[in-house]
């Protein structure tokens, strides 16, 4: 007889191509990188797969993209939030249409690519990145390992 269950790695594959994970992976290239061209969207989603490998952070797409401190009734509070665009009080819905889809297709490329190590841009232990306008204090405690486009890509020092 034939063994027909899926190896673990086809198993890691199907929960990360669901539907779901595929939406708000794109949700958050959009709103994180849409400006960027699809080599530095690749490198926000593979931070994003990142942390759902990491035991650190949660262990799926869309709770990685949704983390954040919430409230007393469970909503997030506005600015605190992993992903600032995901609590900053506006519109979670893409407008433009060319930009959305781009998202999307970068989503699925990096959600079927993750486990490909030729494939990795930032490296496996990268759980951060900020736009290079911006100055987190969180950075001063990172080391930097790579810029792409806007965006500069970190790990933890004792990373």
């Amino acid at each position: 007889m034939i063994n027909s269950f899926p190896t673990t790695k086809e198993r890691e594959n199907q929960v990360l191509l669901s539907t779901a994970s595929i939406v708000c992976l794109a949700t958050n290239l959009y709103f994180e990188a849409r400006g960027e061209n699809r080599l530095g969207q690749y490198a926000v989603a593979e931070v994003t797969l990142n942390r759902v490998a990491s035991p650190d952070y949660p262990d799926d797409v869309c709770s990685v993209v949704k983390q954040a401190y919430v409230d007393a009734n469970g909503n997030p509070r506005r600015h605190k939030c992993q992903f600032s665009w995901y609590c900053d009080g506006k519109s979670d819905k893409p407008k433009d249409r060319r930009a959305w889809s781009r998202s999307l297709e970068v989503a699925v490329e990096a959600l079927l690519d993750f486990s490909t190590e030729e494939r990795r841009i930032v490296g496996h232990n990268v759980h951060h990145y900020h736009n290079k306008k911006v100055k987190p204090r969180w950075a001063k405690a990172m080391r930097p390992v790579a810029v792409v486009g806007n965006h500069i890509f970190y790990e933890e020092e004792n990373g």
